[in-house]
């Protein structure tokens, strides 16, 4: 009886710790907007971030918000700046590309160069703007960045270049090769993404064998999905879906909501007519409605943590007819006021996108501008958002989320104000200098300027209709170990998650 009890004992033990050994070390990720291309220099664009960057493709350094630890190694073992201003990296040895390639100081420079290409249209350089930068190979794990003007942040900005093998064309890629974790092992366009783990990865083994991306518009879908167990992560998920706080968890965005003001087209080049927009808005109202309680209204395009945020800068104010006298005054000086404007958004950009921008419209118009709106999918809305613009284009408000959580404005000013800067709609001189001046300063006179440069566009270039900090949602299988942060929106590497 004894012997049978035993049995019996052991049984229900291993019936109750079966499921931990067959668990499942796959994932299903369900994200809001499909990609449209995997070429590893547009990963700072967050639909295609969220996939491959740090899971496919590596950088030399990264910035570690998770763990709140700073500018951490990656492929560079370490960094130090020389007496001339340039910064040489030491590169980590050992490393294989997932084409079973080696990776040293050539891949490298050859990932910076084609990043830099004109003949490809990357994202990488709008972050390197109003600088020169040059790569040069020491030895095989020795290289050289020499930034003019000098870059005291140059680390942190080669944290955004993903690095590819030296015989990768420059051109736009379909399969991505890379150092990381994970290798692209299937693209079904309209369906679906695999990333499956390597064998031969240098670092340490991650939890998740691997993940398949889907990709649903309707945050509803994408929370439900989690619940019914078809999808394992919804990364954004709408504030009002968020009910249930064993999966449901909130995150501090680095996103912001905005509306860039195509400076350079009547009447938009009116700043009266500027303000006027501004002021119509009545951007209290879609706090705890549409938008999620605890969101910030925003005066810059990047979130108060950052270096050199100005408290100084104040919201502007809801003020209807304060906005229709503007207007008035305009007109009677031969603005033509009463030209259709177009208010332009991205398809399924963030949840209840288009009842705000629904909402924003009707505000516009309540004041006396004439607004037509307009969405577009992600491909389509890259090219009303970055240079080349349309051409014989009609004036235009082009909504946006822009992602800082590098915590410097350089990763903003130069591509959003700068008069080359790829998504700038403005040419004033006073920004180009102070963002020249700014971004090769240190300590509190960097913050000082940057403090100076976010009065400046706010108040008196008055560049756009900055709406709103976000405040993320996030929805997680129970079985996972992981929450998320605020870099979620930009990059989600598989590493950091677990099973519980």
């Amino acid at each position: 009886m004894l012997k049978k009890t035993i049995l019996w004992g052991t049984i229900a033990a291993a019936a109750a710790i079966s499921p931990a050994y067959a668990q499942d070390k796959g994932v299903k990720i369900v994200l809001n907007e499909e990609a449209d291309v995997l070429e590893p220099c547009m990963a700072t664009r967050s639909n295609i971030g969220r996939i491959i960057l740090q899971n496919v493709n590596e950088t030399l350094t990264y910035l570690d918000i998770k763990g709140g630890t700073g500018l951490q190694p990656k492929l560079a073992e370490g960094w130090e700046q020389q007496a001339d201003g340039s910064w040489r990296f030491k590169l980590r040895q050992g490393v294989k590309f997932s084409d079973g390639t080696g990776f040293d100081a050539k891949d490298v420079k050859h990932s910076f160069d084609r990043a830099m290409d004109e003949k490809i249209t990357c994202e990488t350089p709008r972050y390197f703007g109003g600088m020169t930068v040059e790569a040069n190979v020491v030895d095989d794990y020795t290289i050289d960045f020499k930034a003019d003007p000098v870059q005291p942040i140059l680390p942190l900005l080669l944290s955004l270049v993903t690095i590819v093998p030296e015989e990768t064309p420059v051109e736009f890629i379909r399969e991505p090769v890379g150092t990381g974790p994970y290798k692209l092992t299937e693209w079904t366009p309209g369906q679906q993404i695999v990333l499956t783990a390597r064998d031969d990865y240098w670092g340490d083994k991650p939890a998740v064998s691997s993940a398949t991306y889907m990709f649903r518009g309707d945050p509803a879908v994408r929370a439900a999905m989690v619940q019914t167990g078809e999808a394992d992560i919804a990364p954004s998920i709408a504030a009002l879906d968020a009910t249930n706080p064993a999966t449901d968890f909130s995150y501090l965005d680095s996103e912001t909501v905005y509306s860039r003001i195509d400076t350079s087209i009547k009447p938009l080049d009116d700043v009266r007519v500027r303000k006027a927009l501004n002021m119509a808005v009545d951007r209290e109202a879609f706090l705890g409605t549409l938008v999620p309680e605890g969101a910030l209204l925003a005066t810059a395009v990047y979130p108060p943590p950052t270096l050199g945020w100005n408290p100084d800068v104040k919201v502007w104010p809801f003020d209807p007819e304060g906005a229709k006298k503007l207007l008035e005054e305009a007109k009677a000086d031969g603005v033509a006021v009463d030209t259709p404007i177009t208010l332009i958004a991205r398809t399924d950009n963030f949840p209840n996108v288009t009842e705000i921008m629904e909402a924003i419209q009707q505000q516009l118009q309540d004041v006396g501008f004439k607004v037509e709106l307009k969405f577009f999918e992600v491909a389509e809305f890259e090219k009303q958002y970055s240079k080349p613009y349309p051409e014989g284009r009609g004036p235009t408000l082009v909504t946006a989320m822009h992602d800082n959580s590098k915590g410097d404005p350089s990763f903003s000013m130069f591509f959003k104000y700068a008069s080359e800067g790829r998504q700038s709609a403005i040419s004033d001189p006073k920004v180009d200098d102070l963002i020249a001046r700014a971004s090769a300063a240190t300590g509190d006179e960097r913050a000082n300027l940057w403090k100076e440069l976010q009065a400046y566009l706010h108040d008196d270039v008055v560049a756009d209709v900055l709406l709103f900090h976000m405040v993320g949602f996030s929805r997680v299988a129970e079985r996972l170990d992981w929450k998320p942060t605020m870099a979620t929106n930009s990059m989600l590497p598989l590493s950091d998650i677990a099973f519980k």
